[in-house]
């Protein structure tokens, strides 16, 4: 979606609020591609993000990124921030509290949740929330164990319970599933467990919650209609009718993508909500109102296969300073109280 699309996607929903009685609630997902702080840990493979590694990474190109990644929250607002943002590639709880207290974003007053995950190299996924839009009620680490069936161990699932405006509870499922290294076929059994447990976590809280809003965000490492979103999960771009515990993929049919691989554009990051949050009164999501982030700062020339790509901070090990091999995706929640 071009950014003159992502400006009419907001202006039309500006237009559309009944201001005295609606709000707007920002979502946002961002792989932020190897956010690693300079200091090496030894139970973890990080040593690639050393002073003294090839990639020569130190602590000035770590605060570079940092206020790189900043700036891209900060261009996605409106009049404020986004409430809840899920950030996927963080090596730990010192990379997320510079973020949150070290950069532009210090007056936003961010709190946040990391995973402790098994992965080698030691990422994590990260979600920042706004406290007075999103009071946080409960948290959850659920393990995916892919070194059960030969795998690598891969990055936990962060369940995040909270508390909106209207009284209402949404719960978010953030994910970083298992990379396509070794070929998307021999790696897909990994991402097809962590799908059927990421179905069976969502199921659990949709048979248990009255009135249940499910938000489900991140890196796939599978496109739409790979198997782990259209079978395991069954999600799918929604249509005329929706049913309140199905679950519907609101990236799926978009043009572009958030990743480019040889040339070629494709959706790795997702946002999937159940069929209650696209038809409650008090919360509402909409196709319409999910975008993918294509400022043109994040974007490059592509030398290799023309056309642009995303603006990366390394190009294989020669630094550049840019931001991520993914573009960010949004999506903006209707309030009504």
């Amino acid at each position: 979606m071009s950014f003159i699309r992502i400006l009419m996607c907001w202006v039309a929903g500006f237009m559309s609020l009944n201001l005295a009685a609606q709000q707007s609630f920002l979502v946002m997902e961002y792989n932020v591609e190897n956010l690693f702080d300079c200091r090496h840990d030894s139970l973890k493979n990080d040593l690639e993000f050393m002073p003294d590694s090839p990639r020569g990474w130190n602590y000035g190109r770590f605060r570079k990124k940092i206020e790189n990644i900043a700036r891209v929250i900060l261009s996605v607002s409106r009049e404020n921030v986004p409430d809840i943002i899920g950030l996927c590639e963080v090596e730990n709880e010192f990379c997320v509290k510079t973020l949150v207290g070290y950069s532009q974003l210090k007056e936003a007053g961010y709190e946040y949740i990391i995973t402790d995950s098994p992965d080698e190299r030691g990422i994590d996924v990260a979600l920042l929330y706004q406290p007075y839009t999103f009071k946080l009620l409960d948290k959850r680490f659920i393990h995916v164990p892919t070194v059960s069936i030969g795998g690598r161990p891969t990055r936990d699932i962060l369940h995040a319970s909270g508390r909106i405006v209207t009284g209402d509870t949404l719960d978010v499922f953030l994910v970083h599933f298992p990379s396509r290294s070794g070929g998307w076929r021999k790696s897909e059994k990994f991402r097809l467990m962590a799908a059927g447990i990421l179905k069976s976590a969502a199921d659990s809280v949709m048979s248990v919650r009255a009135n249940p809003n499910v938000m489900i965000m991140g890196d796939f490492n599978d496109y739409p209609q790979n198997k782990s979103i259209s079978e395991v999960l069954n999600a799918s771009k929604p249509g005329n009718t929706v049913e309140k515990n199905m679950l519907y993929n609101l990236m799926d049919g978009r043009e572009g993508g958030t990743y480019r691989y040889r040339g070629q554009w494709g959706i790795l990051d997702q946002m999937i909500v159940n069929g209650n949050l696209l038809e409650n009164g008090n919360v509402n999501a909409d196709y319409s109102k999910a975008c993918i982030i294509d400022f043109p700062f994040l974007l490059e020339e592509d030398d290799k296969y023309g056309g642009v790509t995303p603006f990366r901070m390394y190009n294989g090990m020669k630094y550049k300073g840019g931001y991520s091999d993914h573009l960010p995706v949004l999506l903006e929640l209707e309030i009504n109280y």
